[in-house]
């Protein structure tokens, strides 16, 4: 399955506000009972595994509100403490729950080594080659331990998941992106060739419930 550049509806804010609430909604479910949640919870306990210190920064980059980390901070207390940085590049996605900075993330508006982690959820399938490798190298050089991704793998049977989930889903935007999503995301081995130029020093790629995956790019010491 070949990928495909799609456009998605929520990128844009194109829908209603009704519509634009009950995607952002579904987006939640998807993170909650699909995967989302959890591979991110697993990627910060695999990156922490070696270290005695108990508190770190994280940098949400395309955090829309801020639901997916908060959910995960919430999982790992009381056995450390994660404190959460939210980038998006609309002041309107952000809540105010919490520090929180509109910005490009091709861009990041921080000076070198400002947090632990640099981490993302389902933003990556969002851009080209190109981007994904500026993205990479920006987030190593803003994060100090390492930069943790959490996306979808495209396959066809989850592309047939995405349309099985019609019923699901709140939102017409849900019905465009879902599939979109699908048909634009990258393949574990795709990434790891896009990811080895960023200079990290070492790169994890694991497979996750539902046909997600998460990486650890380390940085370099």
């Amino acid at each position: 399955m070949k990928r495909q550049p799609s456009f998605e509806l929520l990128d844009v804010d194109a829908g209603t506000e009704r519509e634009i609430a009950g995607s952002i909604r579904d987006l939640q479910m998807f993170n909650q009972w699909f995967g989302g949640t959890r591979t991110t919870e697993t990627l910060v306990r695999c990156a922490i595994a070696n270290t005695p210190k108990r508190s770190f920064s994280l940098l949400e980059v395309a955090s829309g509100s801020g639901y997916l980390p908060a959910q995960v901070r919430q999982r790992l207390a009381p056995e450390l403490d994660l404190n959460i940085t939210l980038l998006d590049r609309s002041r309107s996605h952000l809540n105010g729950n919490g520090p929180s900075v509109a910005g490009d993330a091709l861009d990041l508006p921080f000076a070198d080594s400002s947090f632990d982690f640099v981490s993302c959820n389902l933003f990556v399938h969002h851009l080209d080659a190109e981007e994904v490798q500026r993205f990479a190298r920006e987030a190593l050089r803003v994060c100090r331990v390492a930069l943790l991704i959490n996306d979808l793998v495209r396959d066809p049977w989850h592309l047939a998941l995405s349309y099985a989930g019609f019923p699901l889903y709140r939102s017409r935007i849900t019905r465009n992106d879902a599939p979109a999503s699908v048909r634009q995301a990258y393949t574990p081995e795709e990434l790891r060739v896009l990811l080895q130029p960023s200079g990290a020093g070492r790169i994890l790629i694991s497979r996750h419930y539902l046909y997600r995956m998460g990486i650890i790019a380390w940085k370099q010491a």
